[in-house]
């Protein structure tokens, strides 16, 4: 509590009664317009620290702890609470115009563009790529989502250059990410649109990044996991399915990572890759459903809808490439057979709180 709060709550003394309401008024009639006000501070010290003109406020800023009674106020997320104001139409007319005062940028598409942009930064400077699950939130933003979409944009720019190259028609140009926004991504990832499947990509960044801080190939699962990503199970499956992977994938795993194919036998049988594919993506359906409903009671009809990004066996049998896991139906099959489960299919089941 300020001083000045602490004052004018000591009963035993006199108090001024201006100053009294005063904090009636900020701290219980209106402590909206306080923190109206100390935005509006905030953002002209931000203006006269930065120097800049317009104020484009990085989503994830919040202004330092030593700039006193405005130290550690989220500016960047107040200055884009009241561009979606405006755009609702319930900002006050002459907030409107003190915003516009100190060079409010209203562009909602730019502004997007730019909380995403500083999101991303954030989250790949801490996880190391940028290759986020489209679940992913980040700084209480959806940065997964925003990603996915970044991607499309970025293969729909693409797509249209490929059409123009071989002359023929660009039915639109909508969506489309113009070059200077992907070189901006580019900075920060250069293999954050690939032509696969991102899944892939994470977990190939992930193994990649893991060799290169000087440990060696994870080859067994359950060894080494990270953001989630059982990295030696990983692996395993890309020397099984090595036939099914693009060149490009092949050169990757091979150059960098120096993996090469599986046997296609062990012990005179068959590996079961079908087998192990299928349970990843249940697993993967499990732990969605658990991320986004906090349990894993799932009823027994249940059917989570996996995007095909996220689906570790990269198959496709939805509309739009989702996948539907019937993960009441699994859910309860495995409790069937947990005595026949390895170890390390029970703890993954375990770590999101399966009921057996």
């Amino acid at each position: 509590m300020s001083g000045a709060a602490a004052g004018v709550l000591r009963f035993s003394e006199e108090r001024d009664p201006a100053v009294l309401a005063q904090f009636v008024r900020l701290r219980v009639i209106d402590p909206e317009g306080a923190y109206w006000r100390r935005g509006i501070e905030a953002a002209t010290r931000w203006l006269r620290e930065t120097g800049n003109t317009v104020l484009r406020v990085p989503y994830t800023y919040s202004t330092p702890e030593d700039w006193g009674g405005i130290g550690g106020h989220p500016l960047g997320r107040w200055v884009a609470e009241q561009r979606r104001a405006y755009g609702a139409g319930t900002l006050e007319a002459k907030r409107v115009v003190e915003l516009e005062q100190l060079g409010m940028v209203w562009s909602e598409r730019d502004a997007a563009w730019d909380d995403g942009m500083s999101v991303a930064r954030s989250y790949a400077a801490v996880h190391g790529h940028f290759l986020p699950p489209v679940t992913a939130v980040w700084e209480d933003y959806p940065i997964g989502v925003w990603g996915k979409n970044a991607r499309a944009a970025a293969r729909r720019a693409a797509e249209n250059a490929e059409l123009r190259a071989a002359g023929r028609p660009v039915r639109s140009a909508a969506g489309a990410m113009p070059q200077a926004r992907r070189d901006e991504l580019d900075a920060i990832d250069p293999g954050w649109c690939p032509a696969w499947d991102t899944t892939w990509q994470r977990c190939y960044r992930l193994v990649h990044n893991h060799v290169q801080a000087g440990a060696t190939v994870p080859t067994a699962a359950g060894t080494v996991v990270v953001q989630g990503e059982d990295l030696g199970r990983w692996v395993t499956s890309q020397q099984h399915g090595w036939e099914q992977l693009l060149a490009a994938q092949q050169w990757l795993l091979e150059n960098t990572l120096g993996l090469t194919p599986a046997e296609k036998e062990t012990a005179g049988r068959p590996v079961p890759r079908a087998q192990d594919a299928k349970w990843a993506t249940n697993l993967a359906a499990a732990r969605q459903f658990h991320a986004r409903e906090g349990h894993l009671k799932v009823p027994r009809k249940h059917i989570e809808h996996l995007e095909a990004e996220t689906d570790p066996s990269g198959r496709q049998n939805g509309a739009d490439g989702v996948v539907e896991v019937k993960l009441g139906t699994w859910l309860d099959n495995v409790r069937k057979r947990a005595d026949k489960l390895t170890e390390q299919r029970r703890a993954d089941l375990d770590a999101i709180g399966m009921r057996w």
